[in-house]
């Protein structure tokens, strides 16, 4: 299996397989690669539908380009810990941030949440996030802002008095409820349209739909989330208590089945 950059040719084969419908492992087969180098090359240039060959060749010439300007001659990549493939991981990074653009998240605000994630402590200061991202200190505080909205990030005060920007498990659950409270208000907005515009109106009638529609699935949100943090998170600290016992080991098949019966208990 071939290594080293995709080649021109090669990207023209990735595009041709997606317009055909082909899945990543097979157009990763017919080129010779290996599934990951294929789904991280469409996801960072454009993702299936609006993949070209020439401009991610293109922009891989660019990025390239970049980096060597940026890392002065003679100088190493950081080493990665854990023993880690350093260019394995900068190639993670872009295509997360580009499938947390793809759903709506704005890039740098991407960037600073793929940064937290992929740092073991889960947590890193302003000045930190300057060094590794290379922006501004008002960008770092402009996305932290706008993710701290979201229940995406928490602040919180070291030791030494700085200030800390952490990601955890509970966020996401946090996160989830602030889309149900926000769908909940837009589900109060449109029963007011109701009232205004007259109950036997196709105007009314369609707002009524729509607030049956977001009722509906903020009642959803709000139940699988609290469903998923019970099984996934109290359920995971009681088997960390009691050791790594089978139920503990949940990347075997007792393990799935321990949190497929956790799961239905909650139910």
């Amino acid at each position: 299996m071939p290594g080293g950059r995709l080649t021109q040719q090669e990207r023209q084969q990735i595009a041709l397989g997606l317009a055909d419908g082909l899945p990543y492992a097979e157009i990763a087969r017919r080129i010779d690669r290996p599934t990951s180098t294929v789904t991280r090359e469409v996801m960072r240039n454009g993702g299936p539908t609006a993949y070209r060959a020439d401009l991610a060749h293109r922009a891989t010439e660019r990025r390239a380009h970049r980096r060597r300007q940026a890392t002065p001659q003679g100088a190493e990549a950081p080493a990665q810990a854990h023993g880690r493939d350093a260019e394995a991981v900068r190639e993670y990074e872009e295509v997360f941030t580009t499938v947390l653009m793809q759903s709506g998240v704005p890039k740098m605000m991407s960037r600073v949440l793929v940064c937290l994630y992929t740092t073991d402590a889960g947590s890193l200061t302003a000045s930190e996030l300057v060094q590794r991202l290379r922006v501004s200190p008002a960008s770092i505080s402009k996305a932290i802002t706008f993710l701290e909205s979201q229940s995406l990030v928490r602040r919180e005060r070291d030791e030494r008095r700085r200030e800390r920007y952490i990601v955890d498990d509970e966020l996401w659950y946090q996160a989830m409820l602030a889309s149900a409270r926000s769908n909940a208000q837009l589900v109060e907005t449109a029963r007011q349209g109701v009232g205004i515009l007259g109950p036997d109106t196709p105007a009314a009638a369609r707002l009524e739909n729509i607030a049956r529609f977001l009722d509906f699935v903020s009642e959803s949100i709000t139940r699988a989330a609290e469903q998923a943090r019970e099984v996934l998170y109290t359920n995971a600290e009681t088997s960390a208590d009691h050791g790594a016992g089978p139920a503990a080991r949940t990347g075997d098949g007792a393990g799935r089945r321990d949190w497929q019966e956790d799961a239905d208990q909650v139910r």
